[in-house]
């Protein structure tokens, strides 16, 4: 039987709350990810790593950052990036496609449905 072929516009993405982040007077959003686990802590201490890296998102980003509440789907976010920056977004769904399977790939996003932690 033949897999049913996924549409990466209906993913709904979470916020991973296992990251804190804050934003400037100018609505930049900068994500805190703490570095977990057994290889993360030999680093820290044998290389002195930093426990906590801050990932700062530009213009584009932050507006998305902020936009995802847990009920929107990528491609509800696609219109509200469309509707905020107009042509400038431009390939739209190419590079928020891209953006987001960065995000999730790092972790800093879950999809519910898809990864457990989001359910």
């Amino acid at each position: 039987m033949a897999k049913k072929q996924e549409n990466y516009l209906d993913f709904i993405p979470v916020i991973n709350p296992k990251n804190s982040w804050t934003q400037d007077k100018q609505g930049i959003v900068t994500i805190d990810m703490v570095h977990r686990g057994f290889y993360a802590r030999i680093a820290q201490k044998f290389f002195h790593t930093p426990r906590i890296s801050h990932i700062k998102l530009d213009e584009y980003g932050s507006f998305l950052w902020k936009e995802i509440d847990g009920t929107r789907t990528v491609g509800a976010l696609a219109q509200k990036m469309k509707a905020q920056f107009g042509d400038k977004a431009e390939p739209l769904y190419d590079r928020l496609v891209q953006y987001m399977q960065i995000l999730h790939n790092n972790r800093f996003i879950l999809f519910r449905g898809k990864d457990k932690a989001a359910s």
